[in-house]
């Protein structure tokens, strides 16, 4: 991402503390520091970051509005089964290391299994309310790796497990809406029809105060789904306009394609034209705007409601073959075949570049969330 959009998290009440020292003179000479937080707040992030080091010290500062970065999942060609978690700064053009993952228990996803070699095992992580939440994974012997989520707080720089799953799963339906985390069908320890028509969801906007000791955080059932055919692939559950959409397949094939309405606890059939043109993976910028990225054509598409149709946007052959998108501040970022490309749906025409990846890493998964603080 060379650019990027501020995140709508609330503003932090502005003190003079946060950016004092460096041999600190005011940031907007005449008006006290507070004042002139208030006034830059209005600027873009990328304009201030051009000028100065007091205004980029501001814009990393906890009382200013954190603006969209990009979060990836990374491997190694030579160590494809150790994941490892950056965050690219759209502003400076870094990628920096996310802190390490709890020691206890370690953390063990296999992306690459020797039972599967035409295919990556999938490694399931949602964003949801700022953070970056993996819900679903495989271990070794084939068996869920996560027993509870695994939850990074970009602005506290800081991981913690969610809730035990009722029942840990792989190969399931994953996917997030309106502050809750959803699971859906998927395989547990053994295949289970149960399982498999279960859902589960977990509501992190409730008793946040609770989050460091866990308190009030759990998973509660949701209305189950009518059949186990969800359960044959590792699929993303995309929240929108209050709906959770997802397909029983990925890629071009025939597939049976279901909305979960989340006031009504309903399933029903997704629209012809929805499933008709869900050939790729697909997400949903603000959860207002469906994207899909067509794998085969390379051919990023838009979702109109009103005419049940995919309007497309851009088509390159730079996308064929794309694995997962994710959508935020304007920008839809693809991971394919490893590299990282980002599109500016708002331009036009639409405008695309690559994010380079850290020197012997290639991408897995992408999210956008708020930045970091930082020292600059």
């Amino acid at each position: 991402m060379a650019d990027s959009s501020r995140s709508p998290t609330k503003r932090t009440r502005p003190s003079g503390n946060d950016v004092v020292g460096h041999g600190h003179q005011p940031l907007l000479p005449g008006l006290p520091d507070d004042v002139a937080q208030v006034c830059l707040s209005l600027v873009h992030p990328s304009v201030l970051f051009s000028v100065c080091s007091s205004w980029r010290r501001l814009i990393y500062s906890s009382s200013f509005p954190p603006f969209l970065s990009l979060y990836a999942l990374l491997t190694s060609s030579s160590s494809p089964n150790s994941i490892q978690f950056y965050s690219f700064d759209p502003l400076s053009s870094n990628w920096h290391a996310l802190p390490a993952t709890p020691p206890d228990p370690p953390l063990r996803l296999f992306l690459r299994h020797p039972s599967f070699i035409s295919r990556n095992l999938p490694i399931q992580s949602v964003s949801v309310s700022g953070n970056l939440v993996l819900v679903a994974a495989t271990t070794s012997n084939l068996l869920p790796a996560l027993p509870r989520p695994l939850v990074f707080d970009p602005v506290a720089k800081k991981w913690a497990f969610g809730p035990p799953l009722t029942t840990p799963r792989r190969w399931c339906a994953a996917g997030a809406l309106g502050g809750r985390v959803y699971v859906a069908s998927g395989i547990g320890s053994h295949f289970s029809i149960d399982v498999a028509r279960s859902v589960e969801k977990w509501d992190l906007t409730k008793n946040k105060k609770h989050r460091n000791d866990h308190l009030g955080w759990e998973w509660e059932k949701a209305r189950g789904l009518r059949d186990g055919r969800f359960s044959r692939d590792a699929i993303e559950a995309v929240g929108w306009r209050g709906k959770l959409c997802m397909v029983n397949l990925k890629g071009d094939a025939v597939q049976e394609g279901l909305m979960y309405d989340v006031e009504k606890d309903t399933w029903q059939d997704m629209p012809e034209g929805m499933i008709g043109g869900w050939k790729g993976p697909v997400a949903a910028m603000d959860e207002e705007v469906m994207y899909v990225v067509d794998e085969a054509k390379g051919a990023l598409r838009r979702y109109d409601p009103e005419k049940d149709v995919w309007v497309e946007i851009l088509e390159s052959e730079r996308l064929i073959g794309a694995d997962q998108i994710a959508g935020g501040g304007g920008r839809v970022c693809v991971v394919c075949r490893g590299k990282i490309l980002v599109v500016d749906v708002t331009a036009a025409p639409p405008s695309f570049w690559d994010v380079k990846t850290p020197l012997g890493l290639e991408a897995v998964a992408i999210h956008i969330l708020p930045r970091m603080s930082q020292a600059v």
